[in-house]
């Protein structure tokens, strides 16, 4: 499942506003939007877990990623 989590990235990535409402959530709720990043994964035919998509993340070397993850590090 860890191509799905890499496709999951893609789709949000390419997607300002969705990307924009999980940085806010992750902010405030960051357990949450883990759950919206794993519920999103569902409805697009891409399920993934929490640990893949930290996985995933951790393995990535994309700046703003990373900045991302900062500030949400409570949950991700």
């Amino acid at each position: 499942m860890s191509s799905n989590a890499a496709e999951l990235y893609k789709l949000i990535n390419a997607d300002p506003e969705k990307k924009q409402n999980l940085f806010r959530q992750a902010l405030q709720n960051p357990n949450g939007a883990m759950q919206a990043i794993c519920d999103l994964g569902n409805e697009m035919n891409l399920p993934v877990t929490p640990e893949e998509v930290k996985e995933y993340l951790s393995s990535i070397d994309d700046f703003d990623s990373q900045q991302w993850l900062i500030k949400a590090r409570g949950g991700l």
